[in-house]
């Protein structure tokens, strides 16, 4: 999976872009576990993602309910049995 960053926000710690190889549009979030860093990727539409910066209030909500585990079902990736926090 080759993912690209359409915009990174190091304040609120998040990025929006697109994953090449499927097409797909996505908002991730870092986290942490107990041997790595890494990022998690959640699925978003491609006008949710073409939307920004204008749905920037939008996108902030999305990734808090990341944070929150309420979007795993949007995963790109699913988490391994040492899933990370934010």
């Amino acid at each position: 999976m080759k993912f690209q960053d359409s915009f990174f926000s190091s304040e609120k710690r998040y990025s929006i872009g697109q994953e090449l190889d499927s097409g797909k549009y996505y908002v991730s979030i870092p986290v942490s576990n107990t041997k790595v860093d890494y990022e998690e990727y959640y699925e978003v539409s491609m006008e949710f993602h073409n939307a920004f910066p204008s749905n920037t209030k939008e996108v902030e909500e999305f990734v808090e309910a990341c944070r929150l585990r309420q979007k795993d079902s949007l995963l790109l990736v699913k988490p391994g049995s040492d899933r990370g926090y934010p």
